[in-house]
């Protein structure tokens, strides 16, 4: 297949470009720099898409990241960083005089309403209860396509976890040190994938001309606690993981409206996905932290 990737620089996007090629795709980048195997953003509004198979977008500014204050003006950029890609890519796929096979988009699972108690799967209600929650609504309904000449996948992605980025490389440092734990009470859930399966999940929606619809990107071992998380990783590094980061420093860093990602999780089960028919590399957590940081 031809897979077009918007904002396949990142984390996910390198990690997606490198399992597709060994697949024997072919991968062309929607950046905002020119490059090999790369248009830019400017160049597909001018000119369309580009001949392709599929299109992922990932693009998206880190709405977590601490060098960052959570202002008016950064929550704009968070939200029009994805809206405005979004928006773009599926206009072009609307004029495109040969539309790709699928579309698939990977949003959060901040559209769940944050709970000690509930449950979530690809059908439960949410998406109208905070920033996040209708950041999440807008970006999915920039994404839809009229007709259904176009398959169309969401992937609704928990905590990411792999070598070299995401969650796990800014934890690693003071867990080393002796000095993680868990944040805020801890008892909130953690709804997570290992990177390779969140690509997997990607590929796997792409290739598989059934899949259509919402699928929720984590693990299935859905019940895990911020608190038991930290005890695993500490496990796995071979290190105490007992001293909380408390909830008023975590709303001092991120803002309090920030902070609800960390200190506020949901129970999200992958329903559709496992129906979907797609197979888990890491459905566990320890086999998975033991991967990461081996």
């Amino acid at each position: 297949m031809r897979v077009l990737v918007g904002g396949g620089t990142g984390f996910i996007g390198t990690a997606l470009t490198q399992f597709l090629k060994a697949r024997g795709h072919e991968v062309t980048l929607v950046s905002r720099k020119p490059g090999p195997s790369r248009i830019t953003w400017d160049e597909l509004a001018a000119s369309g898409l580009p001949r392709c198979d599929a299109v992922v977008n990932l693009a998206g500014e880190n709405a977590l990241n601490p060098l960052r204050r959570w202002n008016e003006a950064f929550q704009k950029e968070v939200l029009s960083s994805r809206l405005e890609t979004t928006h773009m890519l599926a206009r072009a796929i609307r004029e495109a005089p040969h539309p790709p096979q699928a579309w698939v988009l990977v949003t959060g699972v901040a559209y769940y309403q944050p709970s000690l108690t509930a449950e979530y799967d690809e059908d439960s209600p949410g998406g109208d209860f905070d920033f996040f929650a209708n950041l999440v609504t807008k970006w999915e309904a920039a994404a839809k396509l009229p007709g259904d000449s176009t398959r169309q996948v969401v992937v609704r992605s928990g905590i990411v976890l792999g070598r070299g980025g995401g969650a796990i490389g800014r934890m690693l440092l003071p867990f080393r040190l002796g000095l993680g734990g868990p944040i805020g009470s801890g008892r909130q859930f953690l709804p997570w994938i290992h990177i390779r399966d969140l690509v997997g999940i990607l590929a796997h929606a792409l290739e598989a001309s059934h899949v259509q619809g919402v699928l929720n990107g984590v693990a299935p071992a859905s019940t895990t606690t911020n608190a038991e998380f930290a005890q695993a990783l500490g496990a796995a590094l071979g290190r105490p993981a007992f001293i909380p980061l408390p909830s008023i420093i975590v709303q001092a860093i991120f803002g309090q409206e920030r902070a609800i990602m960390l200190l506020e999780g949901q129970k999200v089960v992958p329903r559709r996905t496992l129906a979907a028919g797609y197979q888990y590399s890491f459905p566990e957590l320890g086999a998975a932290l033991k991967e990461i940081i081996a």
